[in-house]
């Protein structure tokens, strides 16, 4: 009798774990994988590896992959000249920017302004214009050649609207905000909300809340 009731014991234990390994947390669910923990981030289905590139840094430095490795990488495609979306975004960055260095664990965390009008945005200019928002920000830029396949190899675009002999003219390219690995590759973007009647730029709320989960996954 008391041999029956081990046994049944038994079953329901062995049935309880599977029921636990199948519900509270189902196959392919890591609690320490921050993919799976995101509410916000919209993931690529694979790490995009970026083209090879060589721009020129804000202080006049060489910019390359190398830039990217070691380090978590918040980077922005627009230009200074922007009138709107370019300066609200890193203006709404600099202002979680404190927050989320305290949650920088062992890898660091940077930001990265890429200026795809280099007719335009000369190093001085650069400079001048991203450190005005942080001086810790970094701002590149580069000749088309370089610049249209590493925007593309981000998910990401640019064009040129009109000739370049106007003088005030615009470029359209993507709002979002990009994260990237310290391997230097791509893992996903924080998309823009778009909210009828109000300038389309990515809810730093957003990466203030899913950020943290990267910061802390090394």
């Amino acid at each position: 009798m008391q041999n029956k009731w081990i046994g049944l014991l038994l079953a329901v234990v062995f049935g309880l774990g599977i029921y636990a390994a199948l519900v509270v947390a189902p196959p392919g669910f890591n609690n320490n994988d921050p993919q799976s923990q995101t509410k916000f981030l919209s993931w690529y289905p694979q790490q995009r590896a970026l083209t090879d590139f060589e721009l020129i840094h804000h202080n006049g430095a060489p910019f390359t992959n190398a830039d990217l490795k070691g380090k978590w990488t918040l980077a922005f495609v627009g230009y200074t000249f922007c009138p709107d979306i370019c300066p609200v975004t890193l203006a709404e960055i600099n202002s979680i920017y404190p927050e989320l260095q305290k949650e920088v664990t062992n890898t660091p965390l940077q930001i990265w302004f890429l200026s795809v009008d280099p007719k335009r945005d000369t190093i001085e200019r650069l400079n001048e214009y991203v450190s005005y928002f942080n001086p810790e920000f970094i701002a590149s830029t580069g000749p088309h050649t370089q610049l249209f396949p590493l925007v593309r190899s981000m998910g990401m675009m640019y064009s040129l609207s009109e000739s370049t002999d106007n003088p005030n003219y615009l470029v359209d390219h993507s709002g979002s905000i990009v994260v990237i690995n310290p391997i230097g590759n791509v893992v996903g973007r924080f998309k823009p909300k778009h909210v009828p009647g109000q300038l389309a730029v990515s809810d730093t709320k957003q990466i203030m809340q899913d950020m943290p989960l990267l910061l802390q996954s090394e």
